[in-house]
């Protein structure tokens, strides 16, 4: 391990040859050990904007599906030929489709009048599930411009019926092709997509799944 003695060596009893093949063996491991600067770790925030509409109801937020190569803690620079290149010196905070599933969340928690949102994990009874697929999340080039690209679908829990399906998508320019500006353009056409799909929810007509007691209220005595 980097830091610490793996490696006992009784000099004593070895030769010449010994002697220098063990020097260079730790001179081998001690290179392996050293590294450049760590990436610089970048979030992804959630907006705060109030949007009306929805009230009353559950929602369930999937995490996002996504291809294997958006499913990492890479920024990823696209160019005109479709050709993929991760961007060096930063990173996201998690695995990304996990990290937008959070901050989705956290976008109709400050910005609708949903009774409640939850992940599929936490067990809490749901009136729809919003089921999505992250298509594009890059820096895209010679534009220089990050995009975002999430098709999402409105689930009825209770019958498993799509009540309804949009794609959304955003565009914002990026100063420089660099960490730090690619991820402050990115996180702001993320801002963009999440904002348009909490008002997309909250102005659909969603179906309420009925509650045991509104069952046993409704039942003839």
């Amino acid at each position: 391990m980097c830091g610490s003695s793996v490696l006992s060596f009784n000099f004593n009893r070895v030769g010449s040859l010994g002697r220098v093949s063990c020097v260079l063996l730790l001179g081998a491991l001690s290179a392996g050990c050293s590294s450049g600067p760590a990436p610089t770790t970048y979030d992804l925030s959630a907006p705060t904007s109030r949007i009306g509409g929805a009230s009353g109801l559950q929602i369930s937020v999937n995490e996002p599906s996504a291809l294997q190569v958006l499913s990492t803690q890479q920024l990823i620079v696209k160019d005109q030929t479709g050709a993929i290149s991760f961007l060096g010196g930063g990173q996201w905070s998690d695995n990304l489709p996990r990290l937008i599933q959070t901050r989705l969340i956290n976008t109709f928690e400050n910005a609708s009048q949903l009774r409640g949102v939850s992940r599929p994990s936490s067990g809490a009874v749901a009136d729809v599930q919003l089921i999505s697929e992250l298509r594009s999340f890059e820096i895209a080039t010679p534009a220089n411009e990050a995009f975002v690209e999430m098709s999402v679908k409105i689930v009825n829990d209770g019958t498993g019926r799509i009540v309804n399906a949009r794609i959304f998508r955003a565009r914002v320019p990026a100063a420089a092709i660099d960490a730090a500006n690619a991820a402050r353009a990115l996180d702001e056409a993320l801002s963009v997509v999440m904002l348009d799909i909490v008002r997309w929810v909250s102005g659909n007509r969603l179906p309420r799944r009925e509650t045991a007691s509104e069952a046993s209220g409704a039942a003839p005595s």
